[in-house]
């Protein structure tokens, strides 16, 4: 979508909005294999229609994954993140088999470091579903380049 952003291109108050995803069936089984996580709310429909969402719902970590992957659609983190340095997340809502979902992130705070290369870049990231209601939310914080020196 964007072109990459270097650490000196965020300010403090930017909002990026992503795309949206629809989140299906095939997404959870998939999430399933790849995690070993099974867990019957995830994968059993008789099961999860007597629990209190009244169906199956995604795995709270494949929420978390692609929200990763939503931002980095954006482009303006191509071949400029150095590293995911860590992140706090509430899972707020379920997201169902169906649902659209798409992220909004607000640049929170930016950072020097004591490397010229560097900066620290902090996010607060929502997820959310098609009904506009917030399913999960957190911050992030990577390390990101600085422009190179012309």
């Amino acid at each position: 979508m964007g072109s990459p952003f270097y650490f000196e291109d965020f300010k403090v108050g930017d909002e990026f909005v992503t795309l949206s995803r629809t989140v299906t069936e095939a997404d959870i089984v998939a999430f399933a294999g790849l995690s070993g996580d099974y867990n019957q709310l995830h994968t059993d429909a008789e099961f999860a229609a007597g629990t209190i969402f009244g169906e199956r719902i995604a795995h709270g970590l494949l929420g978390l994954a692609i929200t990763g992957g939503l931002k980095q659609r954006l482009g303006i983190f191509d071949g400029t993140v150095m590293a995911f340095l860590g992140l706090t997340w509430d899972f707020v809502g379920p997201i169902r088999i169906g649902d659209t979902i798409h992220v909004r992130m607000v640049v929170a705070e930016t950072r020097a470091t004591h490397k010229p290369d560097r900066g620290i870049l902090v996010q607060d990231v929502e997820l959310i579903n098609q009904d506009g209601r917030t399913v999960q939310k957190g911050r992030h914080t990577v390390m990101m380049r600085r422009r190179p020196q012309q």
